[in-house]
C-alpha cells in the first residue's frame, strides 16, 4: 500500500498532536490550561500551514480511501481557521461562565479532526468515522457548563437526536454497500453509471437515507427541529463554532457523496428523483427557516433559524450539481462562517449572567452603550441578509446562478423571496440598536481575545464582498 506523506500531513499532525502529545501535555499541566491553549492553538496554526501546501497537490492514499489536496485541503484550512478564532473566543467566555477547563480545547480540536476526515473521506467508512468523531465532541462541548441546566439539556437533547440520525446514515451506507458491494466512492459511482446494481431499489432507499442522515448535520427541514434548542442552551462560543464549521464539514462531505450519488450526464443528473427531492428540502428549508425567524425573541434563536435558512441556500449549490454550483457552495460556506461566527461572537461578549443580554430587545439602543460592537453587528446582519457590498451577497449571488444555470429558476424564484422575508428580522435588530432607546444599565461589555475574532471576521466579509475574484479564482483552479 502506497501512502502519500505530503499529501496527508494536515491529517497526520492533528491526529498525532491530538492522540498521543496533546494527551500527554494535559496529563502533566493539570490546572495549568495556558499550556495546553497554546499548544492547541500552535497546532491548528500548524495544520492550516500544510493544508496551504497541499493546495495543488491532488491524489489518493490508504487504498484509495482517502483524498489530498485540492477541495479537502480547503476545507482543512476552513476548520482550522474557524477553530482558531472560536479558541480566542472562548478562553475568557468559558472562564467567564465556570467553564475554562483544559478538556474543552481537547474537544474542540477533536471535532476538527472528525471535520478533516469528512472532507477528505472517499470511503464510506472514513466518512461515518469523521461524522461521528464530530458529533460526539459536539454534544460534550454543548452540554460542558454542567451548572446551567440549558447547557446540559442542549448537549442531551442533541445526543438522542443525533444518535438516531446517525442511525440512519449507518443504514444507509449499509444499503448502498448491499447494492453495489462496496463502501468505495469510485465504484459506487462506477456501478450508478453503469447500472449494473442488482438492487436499484436498494440503492435508491439508501441513497435517501444517507440524505437523511446528512440533513440532520446541517439542520435542513425536516430535520432542522433541534437547532433551536441546542444552539440557545449551548455555551455561545460553542454555538458560534458548531454552526459554521460543523456546517461546512457537512457539506464538505455532501459535495463528494453526491457527485456520486447524483452524477451529471450532459448536464443532467443520472437520478433526476434524487435532484428533485433535494431541490423541494431546500426550497421548504429557506421558508421554514425564514418565517420561523420572524417571529423570535431571542437572538441565539433567531440566528438558529437563520442558520437554517442558509443551510436552505447552500443545498442550491448541490441540487445544481456543476462545477459551477459546488465552487458556489464553497464561496458561500466561507463567507457564512466568517459572518455567522461573528455575530454569534458579538452576542458572546454581550451575554451576562441573565437572559436578558439574549432578547433582542436587549440591543435596543446598542449603538450608544457600544458603537463598534453595534457596528460589526450590523455589518454581520447585512451579509447575513444579502446586501452588497458584503460577502453574503456575492455569496448568494453565485448560488443563484448556479441554480438557473441547471434549470432550477423556481427554486431561485423561492431563494429570492425568502431572502426578502429575512431582511425583516436582520435589518430588525440593526433598527434596535440605531434607533431605540436603551433601558440598559450593564456595565461596558469587555472584549478581550474576541475582539479579534470580531475584527478578523468583519474584514473578511468586506474583502470577500468586494474582492470575491481572490477565492473564485483559487477554487476554480482545482
Amino acid at each position: 500500500m502506497q501512502i502519500d506523506f505530503f499529501g496527508s500531513l494536515p491529517l497526520v499532525v492533528i491526529w498525532l498532536a491530538l492522540g498521543g502529545i496533546g494527551i500527554v501535555i494535559q496529563a502533566f499541566s493539570r490546572g495549568q490550561s495556558r499550556l495546553v491553549y497554546g499548544y492547541y492553538m500552535a497546532t491548528l496554526v500548524l495544520t492550516g500551514l500544510l493544508s496551504i501546501l497541499t493546495f495543488w497537490h491532488s491524489g489518493t492514499t490508504f487504498h484509495n480511501m482517502i483524498v489530498v489536496g485540492g477541495v479537502a485541503a480547503y476545507f482543512d484550512l476552513l476548520f482550522c481557521g474557524t477553530g482558531v478564532l472560536a479558541m480566542l473566543a472562548a478562553r475568557e467566555y468559558m472562564e467567564r461562565n465556570g467553564g475554562g477547563f483544559d478538556e474543552f480545547y481537547t474537544m474542540l480540536v477533536s471535532s476538527i479532526a472528525g471535520m478533516m476526515l469528512m472532507a477528505h473521506a472517499r470511503n464510506l467508512l472514513v466518512l461515518f468515522v469523521g461524522v461521528e468523531l464530530m458529533s460526539i465532541s459536539f454534544y460534550i462541548m454543548a452540554g460542558f457548563l454542567r451548572d446551567r441546566i440549558r447547557s446540559v439539556e442542549s448537549g442531551l437533547k442533541y445526543f438522542l437526536l443525533g444518535a438516531f440520525a446517525s442511525g440512519f446514515l449507518a443504514y444507509g451506507m449499509a444499503m448502498l454497500y448491499g447494492a453495489t458491494t462496496s463502501l468505495d466512492y469510485s465504484v459506487i459511482l462506477a456501478t450508478i453509471v453503469a447500472g449494473t446494481s442488482q438492487f436499484p431499489v436498494l440503492l435508491a432507499v439508501g441513497a435517501v437515507l444517507i440524505a437523511v442522515g446528512l440533513s440532520f448535520k446541517i439542520a435542513a427541514f425536516p430535520f432542522h427541529q433541534w437547532a433551536p434548542d441546542v444552539y440557545e442552551g449551548a455555551p455561545t462560543v460553542v454555538t458560534s463554532f458548531m454552526s459554521t464549521a460543523g456546517k461546512a464539514a457537512a457539506f464538505s462531505a455532501l459535495i463528494p457523496l453526491f457527485t456520486v450519488l447524483m452524477p451529471m450526464v450532459q448536464g443532467a443528473a443520472m437520478t433526476p428523483t434524487l435532484q428533485t427531492m433535494l431541490a423541494v428540502i431546500s426550497a421548504v428549508t429557506m421558508l421554514v427557516g425564514n418565517i420561523t425567524a420572524v417571529v423570535q425573541t431571542n437572538i441565539k434563536r433567531m440566528l438558529a433559524y437563520s442558520s437554517v435558512a442558509h443551510a436552505g441556500y447552500v443545498l442550491m449549490g448541490l441540487v445544481a450539481g456543476t462545477a459551477n454550483g459546488h465552487q458556489a457552495i464553497i464561496f458561500y460556506l466561507t463567507a457564512y462562517t466568517f459572518m455567522q461566527l461573528g455575530a454569534f461572537v458579538v452576542v458572546g461578549i454581550l451575554e451576562n449572567e441573565n437572559d436578558a443580554s439574549l432578547e433582542l430587545d436587549g440591543y435596543a439602543g446598542l449603538s450608544k452603550r457600544h458603537p463598534m460592537l453595534a457596528a460589526v453587528m450590523a455589518m454581520f446582519m447585512f451579509s447575513l441578509a444579502g446586501i452588497p457590498p458584503f460577502a453574503g451577497f456575492f455569496g448568494k449571488y453565485l448560488l443563484f446562478y448556479s441554480a438557473v444555470e441547471s434549470g432550477f429558476t423556481w427554486l431561485t424564484i423561492i431563494a429570492v423571496a425568502s431572502s426578502v422575508i429575512s431582511v425583516w428580522f436582520y435589518l430588525g435588530l440593526v433598527v434596535k440598536m440605531y434607533f431605540q432607546d436603551s433601558h440598559d444599565t450593564q456595565p461596558s461589555a469587555q472584549t478581550g481575545m474576541a475582539g479579534l475574532t470580531v475584527a478578523i471576521c468583519s474584514v473578511a466579509i468586506v474583502v470577500l464582498g468586494v474582492l470575491p475574484g481572490l477565492l473564485t479564482s483559487l477554487i476554480g483552479s482545482w
